[in-house]
């Protein structure tokens, strides 16, 4: 019953906030009371936590599958940003942002979370990157994974990219491109152009 409560609730924030919906939104979805959950989760605030941790282990264990094909490194970063653009549901409203605002331990709890993985994630792209001659080899791999996620986290504000005027796909893919082209060599560029043509 836990895992269907948090698939569910997962399913809900991610597809109308967690703001927007409530206990009784998922019970009703549930076909289950709202005293069915509280017996696992005794408040909305801990169902939140636990929801955030269960979206990040399905991404980071999807993420890891990828990292496992050792493609070509460029190939990885548009593998993965699809992937976590699709497990996201394109963040159509806004999860991060509600979370950040109405939510703010369960926040920082997955901002430590996301952090960890992804500088290990984006450190071991960019030595494999400048190992295969598709990265520059003077790149400070520490700064530059730290920048790349501070990237990520600033597309995801809605005071400075509003929705009505980007969707987060389309965020992703400029940001993308943008730290790509900075890090790239001419074999790295001429990749990520072949890549950018077939889309």
């Amino acid at each position: 019953m836990r895992e269907a409560i948090l698939n569910t609730a997962a399913e809900m924030f991610l597809n109308y906030g967690f703001k927007s919906v409530t206990m009784d939104d998922i019970a009703e979805k549930l076909g289950i009371s709202k005293k069915t959950i509280y017996t696992h989760y005794s408040t909305k605030s801990k169902l939140v936590l636990a929801t955030s941790h269960h979206v990040f282990e399905n991404i980071n264990s999807g993420i890891e599958e990828i990292r496992n094909k050792k493609q070509n490194p460029i190939q990885e970063n548009f593998e993965i940003k699809k992937f976590v653009i699709r497990h996201l549901k394109d963040e159509k409203a806004s999860p991060h942002f509600q979370l950040q605002k109405y939510y703010p331990k369960a926040f920082e709890s997955l901002r430590t979370r996301q952090f960890d993985l992804l500088e290990s994630c984006i450190s071991e792209n960019i030595r494999r990157g400048i190992e295969s001659g598709y990265y520059r080899e003077d790149l400070p791999i520490d700064f530059i994974s730290r920048i790349h996620f501070v990237g990520m986290m600033g597309v995801k504000d809605k005071d400075l990219f509003p929705v009505e005027e980007y969707s987060h796909s389309e965020l992703m893919q400029y940001f993308l491109e943008y730290h790509l082209r900075a890090i790239c060599t001419p074999k790295g560029i001429k990749i990520l152009e072949e890549i950018l043509n077939e889309k």
